[in-house]
């Protein structure tokens, strides 16, 4: 199945370290803050709206996060926010940007295996800068030929990468924990993908059931798993 590949991408958030937990933990933190205002699940209902109207706007990311949080508690007080609220959103921001990197179980066992025997790169999405700085504090970049952050994970983001590497679309594999995002994009273009799920997920990253059947693709238990299938 994978006797074509030349190139293995891999996702970078959530496949080779955590992060849609300190979202998560940021979130509690944003909706226990302004719990005089409004319940805590309405506040995590009124962010994510507010963070999927500004996607278009502010990308993916920690700072476009920060942005929404922001604009979401001056609309939840009617704009009578105290400032040191406000600053203390700000620093919940801050503290997600300072994460210490978590990589997960066999991330850089399963590269060093990989290393050699395929072109490995990072394509993920997210903010330039955050993403650099992450990938730096890792210590896996020497196993990486190319880093490609992308706007958006959409077909067409995709067909644009594999111009970019000058492969055909056969001989790519990405590897993510995303089905949105990982996964579907990369075999409706007649690439290869293997999904890694991780425990938690972002809502706006799930997919329904429906539109999971209908393309063929593995999913493995673990990073390891894929060198069975690809060694």
């Amino acid at each position: 199945m994978y006797k074509n590949i030349k190139v293995i991408a891999f996702d970078a958030d959530d496949t080779l370290w955590v992060n849609e937990t300190y979202f998560r933990e940021a979130e509690h933190q944003f909706a226990r803050l302004l719990s005089g205002y409004e319940t805590e699940n309405k506040i995590d209902q009124e962010l994510f709206k507010m963070e999927i109207k500004n996607l278009s706007l502010y990308g993916y990311g920690v700072k476009g996060f920060i942005l929404s949080m922001v604009e979401c508690a001056l609309e939840i007080s009617n704009n009578n926010l105290n400032p040191k609220l406000l600053n203390t959103i700000l620093n919940i921001g801050k503290e997600m940007l300072e994460k210490p990197i978590e990589l997960l179980d066999d991330v850089e066992k399963t590269l060093k295996s990989l290393q050699g025997k395929y072109k490995l790169i990072v394509a993920t999405k997210g903010d330039l800068l955050d993403q650099e700085r992450k990938l730096e504090k890792s210590g896996l970049l020497n196993y990486f030929h190319h880093i490609e952050v992308m706007s958006d994970k959409k077909e067409t983001d995709y067909k644009k990468l594999v111009r970019h590497l000058d492969i055909e679309t056969n001989e790519l594999l990405m590897i993510g924990n995303s089905l949105k995002s990982d996964v579907l994009p990369l075999v409706s273009i007649g690439a290869s993908a293997i999904h890694v799920p991780f425990h938690t997920t972002w809502a706006h990253e799930e997919v329904a059931i429906n539109e999971q059947s209908k393309t063929a693709y593995k999913t493995v238990a673990s990073i390891t798993e894929i060198l069975k299938l690809v060694l």
